[in-house]
């Protein structure tokens, strides 16, 4: 019995149209489903270990398991205003193909987000600090994400310019959903935090729901600009002497 767990359905560049082509076939569309499914729980539990070790092993199992969560529910919350949208413009894409091809782009996206981690590792074994690493998940999630939503984007044009079950307006209505999938992925990701988890900090699971995501952002840049720790609040002068001096003069 061949293996579900299979790159057969992994997104190229290289041959995009035999690509698109497979997952516009209604044949073993659930198998489809559950081979790009199971590629995007291991890449994302790979590269979510990655951003935990920085904090401890516990926290590393816990962003591994936390990161396919994220991407997942961004999805499910997402999708079905897409679907219910697109199919009031004349998409005759079904709700599974919709699944498939969405899939397929956060597949990319989670792929390339694991190439870079041999890129962190470097950064983490030559002591760079919290606020830096930070910045630097949310500059390969920006850069991951392009090529993801690329590959959708790509499908769905494919849909209406091959296959004519797509309808153009589909296409530019898609690159105004993707600004609500960041956004929901942003604020679930604020949710499910930690992924990093400072050194100076003990493991946890969940923080408590205080700011928000870009609030973070701008932290972490402030203090790469400015890294001086906040000095300390200087002592109140005495009261007593300060008056004794006053007295003398």
């Amino acid at each position: 019995m061949k293996s579900i767990f299979t790159f057969e359905y992994f997104p190229s560049f290289t041959d995009k149209d035999a690509f698109f082509q497979k997952l516009s076939r209604d044949e073993n569309r659930g198998k489809k489903i559950t081979s790009l499914m199971l590629l995007l729980i291991f890449f994302c539990f790979i590269y979510g270990a990655v951003m935990g070790i920085y904090n401890s092993p516990l926290q590393a199992v816990a962003s591994g398991l936390k990161m396919p969560v994220l991407f997942i529910l961004d999805m499910l919350i997402c999708l079905p205003a897409f679907f219910m949208i697109q199919y009031i413009l004349g998409s005759r894409l079904s709700l599974s193909q919709m699944m498939a091809i969405v899939l397929s782009g956060f597949v990319l996206t989670t792929a390339i987000l694991v190439s870079f981690s041999p890129i962190v590792i470097f950064f983490l074994l030559t002591g760079s600090n919290y606020d830096f690493l930070k910045l630097l998940h949310v500059a390969i999630f920006i850069f991951s994400g392009i090529f993801g939503m690329r590959t959708i984007i790509e499908a769905l044009q494919y849909s209406c310019e091959t296959k004519n079950v797509y309808p153009k307006t589909g296409v530019k209505i898609f690159r105004f959903w993707i600004i609500i999938l960041a956004f929901v992925g942003m604020q679930l990701s604020w949710l499910l935090r930690p992924f990093i988890g400072s050194k100076d900090e003990p493991f946890e699971l969940f923080r408590n729901r205080s700011g928000n995501f870009y609030q973070a952002v701008f932290r972490s840049i402030g203090n790469l600009l400015d890294p001086r720790d906040t000095p300390p609040p200087a002592e109140e002068p005495d009261t007593g002497t300060a008056a004794g001096a006053d007295d003398e003069a």
